[in-house]
């Protein structure tokens, strides 16, 4: 079977979240996004694995679904095409800050088990280190080779995915405290237990491509969901069992890996150089003739991910031959965000929450709609939005990059070309509303 994982979420325990991050709010927006498996995140805090331990029982796959009476009622909750089961991974993000070479080594990894015991042995170790229960995400004086470790430790099947390898500040290959020539840097002698590796919302597999080193790696893309309702804007899809150990072999050995469904990177928050404080967004080549430095405060810009991958890369962006690592990469724009930009109004309004579940009731799940629903059946329900998926499976998208910590923005429409629609092309019986973007980003 086909179905899609999205494996590096956060909990309510985490910093930054919603606290609406509960195991019954993740299963709900699971089914509604069409995700087949979510990680739990977080599983090796004590408050939420003792919320794992309650709510949650193992499927005999090395994954977990709800209790049978919680899962009853969350059903009830759902549209008929959205009733299918959800399974949970147990999951945790782990970061580690510690010094290696000349530099403050900053990497956020991805930890997963099959079992509770190994959750419980790889949350004793790391409370060993440091405090695991200040927040979801622990931070620790650890080196990658030795949390690598601790992890291969815990139990049979657990493994470590490098976190969005590329984000300046976090990831393994981070322009700001990661590692210039190869994850094996980063992980030292352990570092072929390590066979995947997670792209980030600002990076797509075609710019990974280009980097040789990185060939023999599955790229695995993830929502890193902060709030139940971001979950599946990136997810992995997989042609296997939906099983602990399946998932594991496809990732290691490619049988059973289908690819991933993305972000177009320019919306990610990190995709172009720049400097927020001042409204500066800048592309490698202006950052090079600035040396660096913002051409408004004279202080150092955030170099993104596109220039760290340009000087990482030994191959050019024309002709790129995808390595026999990889498979099929889908760049889509979240429904909430279609939705958004058709009504007029703010992702989070009343309107486009009201317009997603009626797309939900009759279109099915998020993820369904936006790559395998024919447009034909999209139209009769909704014609404008139907011109806008077909425009997204095309590609035919205007983007405005992001830049140090600032998402960016995809669109379907230029300017004022959704003010001259006529009666006949509203969305769900909703009107559109006057449309008052927001202002551009200045580029100096």
């Amino acid at each position: 079977m086909t179905f899609y994982a999205d494996l590096h979420i956060h909990s309510k325990y985490s910093r930054a979240t919603s606290r609406d991050l509960d195991l019954e709010n993740l299963a709900r927006w699971a089914a509604r996004k069409g995700i087949a498996v979510v990680g739990t995140g977080d599983c090796v805090h004590p408050g939420w694995l003792a919320e794992i331990r309650a709510k949650l029982v193992p499927d005999g796959s090395g994954l977990f679904r709800l209790r049978p009476e919680i899962e009853a009622e969350i059903e009830r909750t759902l549209p008929p095409a959205c009733r299918t089961p959800v399974r949970f991974m147990l999951s945790t993000e782990i970061s580690t800050i510690y010094k290696k070479g000349d530099k403050t080594r900053k990497i956020h990894h991805l930890i997963y088990a099959p079992d509770v015991a190994s959750a419980d042995r790889l949350a004793m170790r790391l409370a060993r280190i440091g405090n695991i229960a200040s927040g979801g995400r622990p931070i620790l004086g650890l080196d990658s080779r030795d949390l690598l470790e601790v992890t291969l430790e815990s139990g049979p099947g657990s493994y470590l995915v490098p976190a969005h390898i590329w984000t300046p500040w976090f990831g393994a290959l981070g322009s700001r405290s990661g590692f210039d020539y190869s994850i094996e840097e980063c992980y030292g002698d352990l570092a072929s237990h390590v066979f995947a590796v997670e792209t980030g919302l600002s990076s797509d597999p075609a710019m990974n491509w280009r980097v040789s080193f990185l060939d023999r790696f599955r790229l695995v893309s993830n929502s890193d969901a902060h709030s139940p309702g971001k979950l599946g804007r990136e997810a992995t899809r997989f042609s296997c069992a939906p099983d602990y150990f399946a998932i594991r072999r496809a990732l290691e050995t490619g049988e059973g890996y289908g690819g991933t469904v993305e972000f177009f990177p320019e919306e990610g928050k990190y995709h172009m150089d720049g400097h927020r404080a001042c409204g500066v967004r800048l592309d490698p080549k202006e950052t090079l003739a600035l040396g660096g430095r913002c051409p408004v405060c004279g202080k150092g810009v955030t170099v993104g991910v596109a220039h760290r991958v340009e000087t990482l890369a030994d191959r050019g962006e024309a002709g790129i031959v995808p390595p026999p690592t990889a498979r099929e990469a889908t760049s889509f724009v979240p429904r909430p965000e279609i939705l958004s930009e058709l009504i007029g109004n703010g992702v989070t309004s009343k309107a486009v929450a009201a317009a997603y579940d009626r797309a939900t009731s009759i279109l099915g799940p998020e993820l369904s709609m936006l790559g395998e629903v024919p447009v034909e059946d999209i139209a009769q329900a909704a014609p404008l939005l139907a011109e806008a998926i077909a425009r997204l499976r095309a590609e035919a998208v205007i983007r405005q990059p992001g830049y140090d910590g600032e998402y960016g923005e995809i669109r379907l429409f230029a300017e004022g070309e959704l003010d001259r629609r006529s009666p006949g092309d509203l969305l769900f019986d909703v009107p559109l509303q006057r449309r008052s973007r927001r202002p551009r980003v200045q580029v100096r």
